[in-house]
């Protein structure tokens, strides 16, 4: 759901990665990371629109669209064993060499494709013929090798709860809560790696300015 906040979040982002994209002479890679229900999807659509309107071809890649196994299996095994939470849910290194392609000026990728519904992983061809910038939106985004910007969005599964609620993508109970607070240990360190954070309350730092 795009809230007036993604939007302006999204403004004062433009305004300081424009200079930098052009500036780039090839493709240029942002990552937006955060914990679920952050926002990372609402404001990488918006910024991908701004950018569009911009004449700045722009497209989005998920890394949901990389889990190992797809959305209701993931969900199945997590709950029979929580240790399998994390990173190795993810084919982080499939999704980095993807992205190094694209960067070297691949015209098209075939990736892999979540189908949520069905509960299956397929592929899809992505035509990048034309396209300037690539938004990643993922929780382990920060951890990918081959982007030009990171961005991450400081809101913990507490603050996210009545968002999530509204979702309704999963069950949730306990158990979920459990399975977020382990994914915060993994996701909230990542922060520090970050060129930009966007605060709880969208206000939006940039590392190393006043």
């Amino acid at each position: 759901m795009l809230e007036r906040a993604h939007y302006e979040v999204a403004r004062y982002l433009i305004d300081i990665l424009q200079p930098q994209i052009i500036n780039n002479l090839g493709r240029f890679v942002i990552a937006i990371a955060g914990e679920s229900g952050s926002g990372k999807s609402e404001i990488a659509t918006v910024l991908a629109r701004l950018l569009n309107k911009r004449s700045i071809p722009t497209i989005i890649i998920q890394q949901d669209d990389y889990f190992v196994y797809p959305p209701k299996t993931n969900e199945r095994m997590r709950r029979e064993n929580i240790r399998l939470v994390g990173i190795a849910e993810v084919h982080l290194s499939l999704l980095d060499r993807h992205l190094n392609e694209i960067i070297e000026g691949k015209t098209e990728i075939i990736k892999p494709l979540v189908m949520f519904d069905e509960d299956q992983i397929t592929e899809k061809k992505l035509s990048l013929a034309g396209v300037k910038v690539i938004i990643v939106d993922g929780t382990y985004s920060m951890l990918l090798n081959n982007v030009h910007m990171r961005i991450f969005i400081d809101k913990t599964y507490l603050d996210t709860r009545e968002i999530r609620k509204y979702r309704a993508r999963e069950k949730q109970d306990a158990y979920l809560e459990k399975i977020l607070s382990l994914e915060h240990q993994i996701i909230s360190p990542q922060k520090t790696s970050a060129e930009i954070v966007i605060t709880n309350n969208y206000h939006v730092l940039v590392k190393g300015s006043a």
